[in-house]
C-alpha cells in the first residue's frame, strides 16, 4: 500500500498543498483538478523527485525517503514531456532505459519486444523516434515506465496533445495494466479518467476536496443540470445567475446546459456527466 500522511509542500512562503491524506491500493486513481492545483507536485513527491515540507509518504509502512533506490524500483513514471534522443529507434531508446534502470541484458531483450506488443509499436521498433507522432512517442514512454514491471505507475497529463483516438488507445492499455498494480492518472482531461478510473481524487484550495467513484460524482450532480434554449442577446445575462455549462448555437437562439440559480420555464433536466460535476466544483 502507497500512504500519503498529512503532507505539506511548500515552496518558499508559498504553499502548494497542504494536509494532503490518501492510500493507494491496486487499480487506476485518477488525479483530476485545473491546471495549477498542485497534481504535478504530488506526483513529483510520489516519485522522490520532490519531498514534503511536512508529513510523510509510505511503501508499505516505510517512509519512502530512507527506502531510497528500493523504492525506486518500484516505480514506472511517465513524465508530462518525455526526453528522448531523436535519433534512436525505439529498440534503441528502451535498451538504453533497460540499462539505467540496471536490467540485465536478457531481461531486457525479453522484456523490451512484449513493452512493444503491448503499446502496438513492434512495426515501427527500429524506426527514428523522431519520424513517430507524438502518440507513438507517449506509448514508448508508457513502455519504458513498465521497463522494471513496476508496482507504482505514474503517468503525469499523459495524453496532452495526443487527437481522440490516442486517447482512447491510452485509455484501454491503462485498464489493462491495473490488474495488479497502482496506476496514477494525474489529468485535467475529464474523459481521460471517466471510464477507466475506479477512484477519482480532486484537489482543491491546496487540499483533497473529494475522494470518489466517477458514478458517485456524477449522481451529486443528479436534479441539479437542465438545458434550455435563449435568443442569443440573452446568454450573457443568463450566465450571470446560473452557472454555464456548455452552450450550442442553434440559428439565432443558443441551447444551454446550466446548473445552479432558478429554473427558467421550459427548462428540461439533464443526466448529469463527470464533466458537469467538474465545472461546477472548479466553477
Amino acid at each position: 500500500m502507497l500512504t500519503v500522511k498529512d503532507v505539506t509542500k511548500r515552496y518558499g512562503k508559498f504553499t502548494v498543498l497542504e494536509h494532503i491524506s490518501l492510500e493507494f491500493q491496486p487499480g487506476v486513481y485518477g488525479l483530476l483538478a485545473p491546471n495549477g492545483a498542485g497534481k504535478t507536485t504530488l506526483m513529483k513527491m510520489l516519485t522522490t523527485l520532490a519531498f514534503p515540507t511536512e508529513g510523510e509518504i509510505l511503501w508499505s509502512g516505510t517512509e519512502i525517503r530512507g527506502l531510497g533506490a528500493a523504492y525506486r524500483q518500484q516505480l514506472g513514471y511517465l513524465p508530462q514531456q518525455l526526453g528522448f534522443y531523436p535519433h534512436y529507434t525505439p529498440n534503441q531508446y528502451l535498451s538504453y532505459l533497460s540499462a539505467l534502470k540496471g536490467l540485465d541484458g536478457k531481461t531486457a531483450g525479453e522484456r523490451i519486444p512484449k513493452l512493444l506488443d503491448l503499446v502496438g509499436l513492434l512495426e515501427v521498433a527500429d524506426k527514428k523516434m523522431k519520424k513517430l507522432s507524438g502518440g507513438m512517442v507517449q506509448r514508448v514512454g508508457i513502455a519504458q515506465a513498465l521497463l522494471n514491471n513496476p508496482k507504482i505507475l505514474i503517468l503525469d497529463e499523459p495524453t496532452a496533445g495526443l487527437d481522440p483516438k490516442e486517447r482512447g488507445r491510452f485509455r484501454n492499455i491503462l485498464s489493462g495494466l491495473s490488474k495488479d498494480r497502482i496506476v496514477i492518472l494525474s489529468t485535467h482531461i475529464v474523459s481521460d479518467v471517466e471510464n477507466v478510473a475506479n477512484q477519482l481524487i480532486l484537489l482543491k484550495d491546496r487540499q483533497v476536496y473529494r475522494e470518489d467513484t466517477p458514478k458517485n460524482l456524477c449522481r451529486s450532480m443528479e436534479g441539479r443540470v437542465f438545458e434550455t434554449t435563449v435568443p442569443e442577446e440573452e446568454v450573457e445575462a443568463f450566465g450571470t445567475s446560473h452557472l454555464i455549462l456548455s452552450q450550442r448555437q442553434e440559428g439565432e437562439r443558443v441551447s444551454l446546459r446550466f446548473t445552479d440559480g432558478d429554473i427558467p420555464t421550459g427548462a428540461v433536466p439533464a443526466v448529469p456527466t463527470l464533466e458537469d460535476a467538474f465545472l461546477a466544483i472548479y466553477r
